[in-house]
């Protein structure tokens, strides 16, 4: 049902099944992970109601388990990347393996997935920092730099009232170069890579 991805590594497609709702992978040498990928493998969906909650494991340095949200995984959201990198300085949170006795050592972690109901996974909090950006770096490089142009643009606005004539110099409505800058940010969401067309 659930399928787990480290970049270099093979795919694991094969989780140990701990309790009827629960499964986990193991991620030997987590050490050197930054991101994880999580998904459903299509043959087998939710049941009506029900999504599957992604949690992340490391022993702390007495060899316990550390267990941390990192997000969930749904029928309509069969898959999701998480930053695990830099989350074993973080805390614990509450979660569903109870006090499972899954086996720790101290260069494997585990990704656990928890069967539960969508209304118990709309109420859960995951690590903030486990979240990867659904913005990639050119649409937000883009995006601060028309915020950058407009601030700086106007910045230099001045009422017509107080424009001195000078022939030599060419002057451009503020309106117009907020209609410019709205449309160029409207196209972006649209499609990013509209520019290249």
């Amino acid at each position: 049902m659930f399928g787990c991805l480290v970049a270099g590594r093979l795919v694991q497609a094969a989780p140990q099944q701990v309790a009827e709702d629960k499964f986990v992978f193991d991620l030997p040498d987590y050490e050197n992970i930054n991101h994880v990928v999580v998904f459903m493998l299509g043959t087998i969906p939710f049941p009506d109601g029900m999504g599957g909650s992604v949690y992340f494991c490391y022993p702390d340095q007495n060899g316990m388990a550390v267990w941390q949200l990192l997000g969930f995984v749904t029928n309509e959201k069969p898959s999701a990347i998480f930053k695990i990198s830099g989350l074993k300085s973080g805390k614990g949170s509450q979660h569903p393996f109870g006090a499972m006795n899954l086996p720790q050592t101290p260069t494997v972690a585990q990704i656990g997935i928890s069967v539960e109901l969508l209304e118990s996974l709309a109420q859960q909090t995951p690590v903030a920092s486990a979240a990867v950006s659904s913005v990639d770096s050119f649409t937000e490089f883009t995006q601060k730099m028309l915020d950058n142009f407009y601030n700086f643009a106007s910045s230099f606005a001045v009422t017509q009232a107080q424009m001195t004539p000078n022939p030599s110099e060419a002057f451009i409505p503020a309106n117009v170069v907020l209609k410019w800058y709205e449309n160029f940010q409207r196209r972006l969401t649209q499609n990013p890579l509209f520019w290249k067309t």
